[in-house]
């Protein structure tokens, strides 16, 4: 089997962005793939923080995958920083990453503007992401659209350090992007990805009632302003989470009923509300079984990381060699 790797933020419990972005194709590829999923604490240490909140949160997004889905019989599940060859194998390649790339990464420059003192952490995230994704030699790597610049960088790392030190060639392979079948996931203000900072999330557990407060004043097509105005189904965000969440026959009738008018927003979010709760109902109920048994959670974390720090120790092994190390 092909391997993948692929990794998620400790930002507490999963939202329907991650879910839906990340997370529930995961849980379709772990049948398919060698799949090593990472809860990647160490990234989140780029920004300042609070070691109990870390910790706390890095819990929670572990029991959210395993409620999502992803099955330890089937897949790698870890947290990062138990498996210390991440930040070692991240050192070596930045001995080989040209300043010039780091400082054109978009998302770099993004976050920097927003810092008054940058630390070199933020500048050398997409070195050590690229140490996650070759410590396990993947070959392929589930991202959204917005991450393809840093995985053509993990690309670039591979190729430089294959050239400089492989003599047989080949060692570490190109990896590439498979992008996730659903896109950029907008927040319910409908300005701004969805994001637990702007506020504009859906927990993935989160009870019934309180996502219907949520989704009820969600922004939609801001050209309905009146229930009797035809709409747009394409520019409204509550179209786009039905054909996340509603199967396609609902999906057509309500692009129907928006174009026509036969219907308000109110009675479209309805109908979403509907879809989701068929789908998360499950999710939440599974949460309710793993957080009943905390123990198994940090023992398939444990295990998870035991088995990747036995890969990342060969990779170890090989890349000491070839460069002369010891």
């Amino acid at each position: 089997m092909s391997r993948i790797f692929s990794g998620i933020q400790p930002s507490g419990s999963l939202h329907i962005g991650n879910y839906l972005g990340a997370v529930k194709n995961w849980v379709d590829l772990q049948n398919k793939y060698e799949s090593f999923f990472c809860v990647v604490d160490y990234h989140a240490i780029t920004l300042p923080y609070r070691p109990a909140d870390l910790r706390a949160r890095t819990t929670d997004m572990a029991l959210s995958l395993l409620a999502a889905g992803l099955d330890p019989e089937k897949c790698t599940l870890f947290v990062q920083s138990m498996v210390p060859e991440h930040t070692e194998l991240a050192w070596i390649f930045n001995t080989l990453t040209p300043l010039g790339e780091l400082e054109r990464q978009t998302q770099f420059k993004d976050k920097a503007s927003r810092e008054e003192s940058v630390p070199a952490g933020l500048l050398n995230y997409p070195v050590l992401q690229a140490a996650d994704i070759l410590l396990y030699r993947a070959e392929l790597v589930p991202v959204g659209e917005d991450q393809l610049q840093h995985l053509e960088l993990s690309r670039e790392i591979a190729r430089k350090w294959n050239a400089r030190f492989d003599v047989e060639g080949g060692f570490f392979p190109e990896p590439k992007g498979l992008l996730t079948p659903t896109r950029r996931i907008m927040g319910l203000d409908g300005q701004a990805k969805m994001s637990k900072s702007l506020g504009n999330t859906v927990d993935l557990l989160e009870p019934p009632e309180s996502i219907w407060e949520k989704l009820r004043p969600a922004v939609t097509d801001p050209k309905r302003v009146r229930r009797t105005d035809p709409g747009t189904p394409e520019v409204c965000n509550i179209y786009h989470l039905h054909k996340a969440f509603s199967p396609p026959a609902t999906v057509e009738h309500v692009a129907v009923q928006c174009s026509t008018a036969g219907w308000g927003c109110i009675d479209c979010k309805r109908v979403l509300h509907a879809s989701m709760e068929k789908e998360l109902a499950p999710i939440r109920a599974r949460a309710v079984e793993v957080a009943a048994n905390p123990e198994r959670v940090t023992e398939i974390l444990s295990d998870g990381a035991e088995h990747a720090r036995a890969v990342a120790h060969e990779t170890m092994v090989e890349v000491k060699d070839k460069m002369g190390l010891r």
